[in-house]
């Protein structure tokens, strides 16, 4: 069983929450409001990749 946690950057309380879930050598990422329509699965360094480009933006 994946265990899901909120996202330290998601948007608080503005209904902009992702979660991110431990898949071994991957990343789970996955729409807190619509758990069922699935996942996202990243490398651990696509993960990365994904967080400085985020980061970049502000």
């Amino acid at each position: 069983m994946i265990r899901w946690r909120k996202s330290s950057h998601s948007g608080g309380n503005e209904g902009n929450c992702v979660e991110v879930g431990d898949l071994g050598g991957r990343v789970g990422v996955r729409d807190s409001k619509d758990p069922a329509a699935g996942h996202l699965v990243l490398s651990r360094r696509g993960f990365a990749a994904l967080l400085a480009v985020l980061g970049a933006r502000g």
